[in-house]
């Protein structure tokens, strides 16, 4: 054992030593097909053509009022089981978001449509992060942008959760 590895083998980050590689790739391969993140959405609503997946908020009827995705479809989580039918094909993935990191209702739906046979993704960060981050969200007077920017205008990305002068985050 080095002299390093020794220094450093009490503080927080090593008490629990990392897991073998072969541990870590199973595990964040398993963790890329559970997740999106609002970029990459972002990326596939922005390319042309079918994106290959459906957004679907499900956040309250107030919640999508106030504020979504454009191209997103609205389905409400307690309405999942008799509704997703109705409006999803199930031969299509979903990818599901709510209000942001501090709510689960994304887990929740994504759990509901698992139950129900959907292939599903969670977008990671919701409703807030892609706002956050910049990209046109809906609401009840149109299409808006932080910081009301003019659709023309650069818009300024939040510099903690995005790079400030790049096309996409390099990762």
């Amino acid at each position: 054992m080095t002299s390093q590895h020794t220094a450093t083998a009490g503080h927080p980050v090593l008490r629990v030593p990392p897991a073998s590689p072969e541990a870590a790739a199973a595990y964040f391969g398993a963790s890329l097909a559970f997740h999106a993140d609002v970029s990459d959405v972002a990326a596939a609503f922005a390319a042309e053509g079918d994106p290959g997946f459906v957004l679907l908020d499900s956040r309250s009827t107030q919640s999508w009022n106030q504020g979504h995705i454009p191209g997103a479809v609205h389905l409400p989580t307690a309405l999942i089981a008799g509704q997703a039918r109705n409006l999803l094909d199930p031969a299509v993935p979903v990818v599901t978001y709510c209000w942001g990191p501090g709510c689960n209702g994304a887990t929740r739906a994504a759990l509901a449509l698992a139950r129900l046979g959907y292939q599903v993704k969670e977008m990671l960060g919701g409703f807030e992060y892609w706002v956050r981050e910049g990209f046109e969200y809906e609401t009840g007077e149109g299409h808006e942008r932080r910081d009301a920017e003019p659709l023309t205008a650069p818009v300024d990305a939040e510099p903690l959760t995005a790079p400030v002068d790049a096309e996409d985050c390099g990762c």
